[in-house]
């Protein structure tokens, strides 16, 4: 395929993509599809769509999250205007056209290609945005958890104070499993922090719980360690008792990434993304 096709075909696609004003997702319509794959007549083009949802379902998904129903109006050449039937199509519903597509066709296979990267992109972003949020959530852990051990060692006046009451707090939350019992449950390393091994969520009860053990620290005015180690304690169980009515148990959940591997790769990701969106162009670009 000559290269001025495949810029064509490449800002053909990016041309007729819509945004969905709300959501901000992205969809496509099928007659506009059905003009930029080489396809004369929508009845032909149907007949596509028709093995593109049928592979939809036996992949598992729902049709309706992919092939949308929906009517528009179209001007005629009397000056009239007339309803017709159309689908809006997101980028998975797209791909599977473009898989039950006739291969001999440029188009279609560009658009095999092209739908299979911006799908393989989309699934890529949205695990950054995953990881980036987990470690915004463990930034969020270390900033309240510096807070409770600033305000322990204030009131109490022992540096160990804190590890104990915190890892009272984990016996709580985990259900009889302290912190130690964790690490070797998530064959973790001994010395490193439980909570770079823990998922979001689990992270953000830690959290959660320890924003409510600062604050009714300086509410009540508590002083002692065994004070304290009872509010902690309360706070984890509360926490605990919310996930368990959602049917969350923190202790059974498996560990994610090493939160200081995911930033160490996010950070050296981010150095190359300049690089990466001035080269972004044609097919070579998208393998």
């Amino acid at each position: 395929m000559k290269k001025e096709i495949i810029n064509k075909l490449h800002s053909g696609f990016e041309r007729i993509v819509q945004v969905e004003e709300e959501t901000r997702v992205e969809f496509w319509l099928a007659r506009d599809l059905q003009e930029l794959l080489g396809y004369a007549r929508w009845e032909n083009f149907f007949k596509v769509i028709s093995k593109a949802k049928t592979s939809c379902e036996t992949a598992g998904y729902d049709t309706a999250d992919h092939f949308l129903d929906i009517t528009k109006m179209v001007a005629l050449g009397s000056g009239a205007q007339r309803e017709i039937a159309d689908i809006a199509l997101t980028r998975y519903a797209c791909y599977l056209i473009a898989q039950n597509g006739d291969p001999s066709k440029d188009y279609i296979a560009f658009a095999q290609t092209y739908f299979a990267v911006q799908t393989r992109k989309q699934e890529q972003i949205e695990k950054r945005i995953a990881e980036v949020e987990r470690l915004d959530a463990r930034k969020r852990l270390t900033s309240s958890e510096k807070e409770l051990s600033g305000i322990i060692f204030e009131r109490v006046g022992d540096q160990k104070s804190f590890g104990r009451i915190r890892s009272k707090g984990d016996t709580a939350l985990f259900g009889g499993l302290n912190t130690k019992d964790m690490k070797r449950r998530l064959e973790m390393p001994d010395k490193r922090a439980l909570a770079d091994f823990l998922p979001m969520i689990t992270i953000k009860a830690k959290d959660f719980a320890n924003e409510i053990t600062n604050f009714n620290i300086k509410r009540d005015d508590l002083k002692s360690e065994h004070e304290i180690t009872k509010e902690h304690v309360s706070n984890n169980r509360d926490v605990r008792e919310l996930l368990g009515k959602r049917d969350i148990k923190p202790e059974l959940l498996p560990p994610e990434e090493d939160a200081k591997k995911v930033e160490r790769r996010l950070a050296s990701e981010e150095k190359k993304l300049p690089k990466n969106i001035h080269s972004f162009g044609g097919i070579d670009s998208l393998e």
